[in-house]
């Protein structure tokens, strides 16, 4: 059965046995949007315009008039559609004459007839991929409407003035490298500045609607996939702003420094894994110190504190801040470049140290790719370890500046640990 083509021309070809797969495969596409539609619109004790079975039939004839189009004529497909959008329309015509203006599930409909004709083409992932997507937002009506009941004018405003930013502005700053050293770059700014702000604002949303807790603790582990260093920035000004909340961005903090490991070990992996052999103990220390810091800290969040009443955040998108931070990031670049002039190879202890001032990720890129070539092993190993121990103590330095007094003896104790199970690390390599 499965040698037996119906279709098989230069460019597509169809066996009995996928046209039956795809052809089930449609129609539990047209099951599941069908069954949410049913049974949100019975949950609101609505009239039902297309329920499991007409979805189905949709998704079907989607799904035969593709069939169709390729043994006979394209504008059979074409026809469908068009049928189907002439039928959506004369019912949301005579829904809107009752007053019934919400055209979802109209829209739905017709999403679904060409997901039929996807599936026929055997783009099986790409529809399926879409009907979770499609699932996910009709289901969420209720979430949607709560969430934009809470949003300020003031939030929609850093909102749009962020995409404004990100969308508009930094892709149009030229990419390339001049000033001291041929070491600014417009671009790579914009992408710090940006990447600052974004994080602080995602941290505001995070708080806003998951709660004190969850909020804090989700920013940090994201933003330490990015920056650990950008976390504890952000987290510890946000800590003058409201002391009560001390313990949890300590909790974000640690959980960044804790991702921050997890980084390292997989850019060594990815550009040059021969130098992991020596690293595995030394990071394995460090991140099941930061790990363990950052679940004593989550714990007694819950039994010391408590936060109850509006948002603490008094400005959503800190751009000024955000700014500050770019022009420190380029200071950083013009120092190590200054460093390695100065005293060349031996400079690039130096280099790893000041780079990690602001973070680690591009030290650790580089003495990976030098690894084993132009560097001996210890080397590269010693550096990335050198920026890991130098990075943490810039991060306590931050968090002693801009830190509300209880997060600066909570990160000196955490970020102690960490600091002395880096040294250990460290003198474990070189025993």
């Amino acid at each position: 059965m499965k040698d037996v083509f119906i279709i098989q021309t230069e460019n597509f070809q169809l066996t009995q046995l996928d046209f039956l797969i795809r052809m089930l495969i449609t129609a539990g596409i047209g099951l599941v949007l069908g069954l949410e539609r049913e049974f949100s619109q019975y949950s609101e004790k609505e009239e039902v315009f297309a329920g499991m079975r007409t979805f189905t039939l949709v998704a079907l004839m989607g799904f035969i008039t593709s069939f169709l189009s390729l043994i006979f004529y394209q504008w059979i497909f074409i026809a469908g559609f068009l049928s189907v959008v002439l039928i959506v329309a004369i019912s949301y015509w005579v829904s809107a004459h009752d007053g019934k203006i919400g055209g979802t599930t109209e829209f739905a409909t017709i999403l679904t007839f060409l997901l039929g004709g996807l599936t026929f083409m055997g783009q099986i992932n790409a529809s399926l991929a879409l009907t979770v997507i499609v699932v996910v937002l009709l289901s969420l009506k209720i979430k949607f409407k709560n969430i934009i009941g809470q949003i300020t004018q003031e939030e929609l405003y850093a909102f749009i003035r962020f995409v404004v930013i990100a969308l508009l502005i930094l892709p149009f700053l030229p990419n390339i490298n001049f000033g001291p050293f041929n070491v600014f770059n417009p671009r790579e700014v914009g992408w710090v500045i940006v990447l600052t702000s974004g994080i602080g604002f995602v941290g505001y949303i995070l708080m806003k609607f998951l709660g004190t807790y969850k909020g804090i603790l989700l920013t940090g582990i994201f933003g330490g996939l990015v920056s650990s260093t950008i976390v504890t920035w952000i987290f510890s000004k946000k800590s003058q702003e409201t002391s009560t909340l001390s313990t949890n961005y300590a909790v974000g903090i640690f959980s960044a420094a804790t991702i921050m490991v997890v980084r390292i070990f997989i850019l060594v992996y990815i550009f040059n894994k021969s130098l992991l052999t020596g690293l595995i103990l030394p990071l394995c220390i460090i991140f099941i110190t930061a790990l363990g810091v950052t679940f004593f800290f989550y714990k007694k969040q819950h039994i010391k504190e408590s936060f109850k009443g509006s948002l603490p955040f008094a400005n959503p998108l800190n751009i000024k801040g955000a700014v500050f931070f770019g022009i420190f990031y380029t200071g950083i670049l013009i120092l190590i470049s200054y460093a390695s002039k100065e005293f060349g190879e031996k400079g690039i202890y130096i280099s790893g140290a000041i780079s990690a001032l602001s973070d680690i990720d591009a030290i650790a890129i580089s003495v990976s790719k030098l690894g084993g070539t132009t560097i001996e092993f210890l080397t590269a190993q010693n550096t990335i370890l050198l920026a890991t121990l130098t990075n943490t103590l810039a991060k306590i330095a931050i968090s002693l500046w801009f830190g509300s007094k209880n997060l600066k003896k909570y990160v000196l104790i955490g970020y102690g640990l960490i600091f002395i199970a880096g040294l250990m690390g460290f003198l474990l390599l070189n025993k």
